[in-house]
């Protein structure tokens, strides 16, 4: 008898920490700062969006060119413009390889980006960088094509968006080649940035 309610007790233990577990993982959110893993071949893929005039931006426009693709929004307090303005200062840097270089900015909160608020706000960095929007089917697609993920969170004023943080280097191919994280050393994306424009 001992021993059966020691096994009990010892399956409460365990069932309490997976549950704990459980709990923890989904307290997390998602891993927003992290590279995609797996087959990475299939990252991208073809998308159309409005741009921050109003017109339709299709990626058949990129064929044959690098660029890079980044997913947020105008309102982020830190990750977005701290993101852009390292893409920014690293162009320059770079100087003539990245003169015809483009960033895409993808909002995932279409509902407050609209063309002319994403306009001012990457112009602030760098006429290079591109805003992009769409419907939020739209917007959904693209972001499942690039492995990305985002989610809304209500705030006492409104809400959030907790979404991805990295910026994806894309070939001419329109394969990915690598990633820049949030935080990366600056000579670390540089000498990323550098290596997809001397690529053929």
């Amino acid at each position: 008898m001992r021993t059966l309610r020691l096994v009990l007790w010892a399956l409460v233990v365990v069932a309490l920490a997976g549950a704990g577990w459980l709990y923890w993982e989904a307290s997390r959110g998602p891993d927003t700062d992290r590279a995609p893993t797996g087959n990475t071949s299939s990252i991208g893929g073809p998308f159309e969006l409005t741009d921050e005039d109003g017109n339709r931006f299709s990626s058949a426009t990129l064929a044959g060119k690098p660029f890079a693709i980044f997913f947020g929004f105008t309102q982020c307090p830190d990750v977005c413009p701290t993101t852009m303005l390292e893409m920014a200062n690293v162009m320059r840097e770079i100087g003539e390889p990245a003169r015809d270089f483009k960033v895409l900015f993808v909002t995932i909160d279409p509902e407050r980006d609209k063309p002319d608020m994403l306009k001012a706000y990457t112009d602030s960095f760098d006429a290079r960088i591109i805003g992009l929007t769409g419907t939020a089917e739209e917007i959904a697609a693209v972001t499942r094509a690039y492995r990305a993920v985002y989610r809304k969170v209500p705030t006492e004023g409104g809400y959030t968006m907790d979404h991805t943080a990295i910026v994806y280097l894309m070939n001419r191919q329109g394969q990915l080649t690598s990633t820049i994280a949030y935080g990366e050393p600056h000579d670390s994306a540089a000498d990323k940035l550098k290596r997809l424009l001397a690529a053929n």
